[in-house]
């Protein structure tokens, strides 16, 4: 009776690691893919993909040779020095976990800062490809349309300046892109050096000083860029407020990935 037990409790186990097998290998499939396709679809390669893929890759092989690995981990456990290598991995894995749940929480706070009405709004420049937005461009230039349309008497900010690939700056195809969806050109104030989420904001601080419109402003851009941007706003002496655009699906991991890279680093940086 005792073996019959045994054998069961053996069975069950072996059941319950060719499921977690099966997952680990399901989600790193999906991590590969789902980093993948923006490579494919759009020539986009940035951290978050390699990152993401890496991740995939990872999970992947440890579904595949799950019983491998464990027995590779117990045996350096068991080694002098091992303990203390694998918890300094452990602590150092728990760590970015940690940093990621925080700056995730971080973005959407930021994201969700809404305007009071007709707020000024600025628009942060994203590539422009020949004279066409790019999609990133295109999502936060809906966003702000929606909100100029709700907001009758803010006026907008499009700020962006000229960058490789692009054959006019970023302000110029914003304002053309708005004017042709109806918005009146008398709304609509462009602001054509800025190279950077700083310049951006440095830049159009100046032009909203000598236009006397004040420093209360709602950011325009991804919603996983808002943070960084209101940070960076506020440093400048904005009062700063939030209208996201909403990534397409397809691309939103690869840019949320590369944005944890940019809050930290922003973070050490600054």
């Amino acid at each position: 009776m005792s073996r019959q037990r045994f054998g069961r409790e053996a069975a069950e186990e072996n059941g319950g690691m060719k499921i977690l097998q099966y997952l680990m290998m399901g989600i790193g499939v999906v991590f590969i893919v789902w980093f993948v396709a923006p490579l494919f679809a759009n020539g986009l390669v940035n951290l978050g993909t390699i990152t993401g893929i890496g991740i995939g890759a990872l999970l992947l092989i440890y579904g595949l040779f799950m019983g491998r690995v464990h027995r590779f981990l117990a045996g350096v456990w068991q080694k002098s020095g091992g303990k203390v290598a694998l918890s300094f991995v452990a602590i150092i894995v728990a760590a970015i976990v940690v940093a990621a749940a925080i700056e995730t929480v971080l973005m959407v706070r930021a994201a969700t800062k809404e305007p009071p009405a007709n707020t000024t709004a600025v628009v942060l420049g994203c590539s422009v490809k020949g004279t066409r937005p790019s999609r990133i461009l295109a999502e936060r230039l809906e966003a702000a349309y929606e909100y100029l349309i709700e907001n009758p008497e803010a006026v907008c900010v499009l700020s962006g300046g000229q960058g490789a690939g692009e054959d006019i700056t970023e302000a110029e195809c914003m304002y053309r892109y708005l004017i042709a969806k109806g918005i009146s050109a008398e709304r609509l104030i462009k602001e054509d050096k800025s190279t950077n989420t700083e310049e951006n904001l440095r830049y159009t601080k100046e032009l909203l000083e000598e236009l006397g419109l004040g420093n209360e402003i709602t950011i325009v851009t991804s919603e996983f860029h808002e943070y960084r941007a209101n940070v960076t706003a506020e440093k400048l002496g904005f009062v700063s407020y939030s209208t996201p655009s909403w990534t397409h699906l397809l691309y939103l991991p690869t840019y949320y990935v590369r944005e944890l890279y940019g809050i930290l680093y922003y973070m050490i940086g600054k």
